[in-house]
């Protein structure tokens, strides 16, 4: 109306340029006053935006620093499944000492996720990362050396130590710091280094296997020590996680840090204020060790949702079998008909391949599609697979059509893991839990899935021998099948929601009348606007 009037009022239709003061001055100051506050606005905009910008590329680059203990398990198993054709011929270990050798790195692994969970409470998520890191890479050292069986187990089971308090941290300390809309992505980060440790793992066997037997092994797990470099690296710019900071009173630091990772500043303190009632302040300093592990013993109702949901999940990802198909791709493919080494580690190579792939496509549909429709797609994917496998290997063995189609079995059963149960079941680990609980009730996961991770790998060739290795995989297909409508039955969905919220949902126990738990309307339970 106001440009309506300045055109009828002013000399032949000028405009806006053209009004002469007097009588039409109060459309030259609305002019000013629109000209002024559209430039504010797009001022304000363009902040807004590189903030946005800026705060992305810092919870990425936290995200990724963190993960980087991940890259240490995963080529430790990659590597793992190469160098043990080597170990044999050079130490002349026993088939038994080899399932020893292999699944013991799960079982201690174990001991570090239990320890992981106090020390993260206690000196903070960051340094227990560094802490991590040099217990693995002096157990990695002590085996490149490794003179004997012995010496070899040395190693093994102090790198098993660093494995599992990386493990158990990595996930918590990334969902503490991430925003809400993009923590699936993120918490999957460690995930996705797993898988590149993997496959970077089946590339050194791949490349060092041409070398003598007493010596390629040696360096294909001294390769493994290179990322302590970036680690120590990695420790220098990353921040403690806001959460732990909380805990410890710390107000001030969380908030910096919250500044530093959420984009709209307005929700900081929103934040900030749910974070402190979640970890009790002002009565964090009452916080006592004891009281944990009491609650997590005796849980109420909610909490013992809360821990069959975290534990299950962990652990029906490594009983439906994927650690048997990596660490023994090689013997898998040679029971197919695959022959040579160089042939078994060039198709293993291709399993690598595969797993790696299929991760980045979680990690963009995570907080898309939610968790469950990715766990539902893995699980039930897997099954199918699981069961071709063993159907190949006990009707279709030594012929061209029964190894194709049993590395296409072997890659199908990976990348299915990879898009759901593989990165979701620490998402959901790390996220459900309470805050003061957090870290050692994902430690409790972590035991979980370590505990079923050492009794797969070190009973495999055993069961195998009993039983066949395609029996062995019709087993694993069916526990896979009992996955499915474990996660149809329990498992809640949880994206979108803060880790307050996602909290207060579990609190509030109608939710989880019925068979299925859904979480979509978690929104009338937090009402903080």
């Amino acid at each position: 109306m106001g440009l309506v009037s300045i055109q009828e009022n002013g000399n032949g239709g000028m405009g806006l340029s053209g009004v002469s003061l007097g009588t039409k001055n109060k459309y030259e100051r609305m002019d000013s006053e629109l000209t002024e506050d559209g430039y504010d606005d797009a001022s304000h905009h363009q902040h807004e935006q590189k903030r946005s910008i800026t705060t992305r590329k810092y919870v990425i680059a936290c995200a990724i620093f963190a993960s980087l203990n991940s890259v240490l398990l995963g080529y430790d198993v990659g590597v793992m499944s190469g160098a043990i054709l080597f170990i044999q011929e050079d130490l002349k270990i026993t088939e038994v000492q080899e399932e020893v050798l292999i699944g013991c790195l799960s079982v201690v692994s174990l001991f570090g996720s239990l320890a992981a969970g106090r020390a993260s409470d206690a000196i903070g998520r960051k340094w227990t990362m560094g802490l991590a890191a040099i217990v693995f890479q002096t157990g990695a050292a002590i085996m490149t050396v490794a003179p004997s069986f012995r010496v070899l187990m040395v190693g093994r089971l102090l790198a098993g130590v660093g494995i599992g308090i990386g493990v158990m941290v990595a996930p918590v300390y990334i969902a503490e710091i991430s925003p809400t809309i993009a923590r699936g992505s993120l918490t999957s980060f460690p995930e996705i280094f797993i898988n590149l440790g993997i496959l970077l793992g089946y590339v050194s066997n791949y490349a060092f296997s041409g070398l003598p037997a007493h010596i390629n092994w040696r360096i294909m797990l001294a390769v493994g020590i290179l990322p302590s470099v970036f680690i120590a690296f990695a420790l220098c710019i990353i921040p403690e996680s806001p959460r732990w900071l909380v805990m410890q009173n710390r107000v001030e630091e969380a908030r910096s840090v919250l500044l530093k990772t959420n984009e709209n500043e307005a929700e900081v303190e929103e934040r900030l204020a749910e974070i402190q009632l979640a970890a009790g302040i002002p009565n964090a300093e009452k916080y006592e060790e004891k009281a944990v592990w009491r609650e997590l013993l005796s849980p109420s109702p909610p909490l013992r949702w809360m821990l069959v949901t975290g534990v299950g999940i962990q652990c029906f990802q490594q009983i439906t079998g994927i650690d048997a198909t990596v660490y023994y791709s090689p013997t898998i493919f040679k029971g197919a008909g695959v022959e040579g080494n160089s042939n078994l580690l060039a198709a293993t190579v291709a399993v690598g391949v595969t797993k790696t792939m299929f991760i980045l496509v979680a990690i963009l549909l995570i907080d898309k599609l939610g968790r469950k429709p990715l766990l539902y797609l893995s699980t039930i994917g897997m099954t199918i697979c699981l069961f071709s496998l063993g159907l190949t290997l006990s009707l279709l063995r030594e012929g061209p059509v029964g190894v194709g189609l049993a590395i296409l079995s072997v890659c199908g059963n990976v990348a299915f893991f990879s898009v759901g149960i593989g990165p979701v079941c620490w998402v959901l680990t790390s996220e459900i839990f309470p805050l003061r609980l957090r870290a050692q009730a994902a430690a409790l996961g972590a035991v979980g899935n370590r505990v079923c991770s050492g009794l797969v790998a070190m009973s495999f060739l055993s069961v195998s021998r009993a039983i066949t290795m395609a029996g062995t995989f019709f087993i694993f297909s069916a526990i896979s099948a009992l996955s499915v409508v474990f996660v149809y039955t329990v498992v809640p969905e949880t994206k979108g929601k803060s880790l307050e919220q996602i909290e207060l949902l579990f609190q509030n126990e109608h939710e989880w009348q019925g068979g299925e738990v859904e979480l979509g309307d978690v929104e009338h339970l937090v009402q903080k606007e």
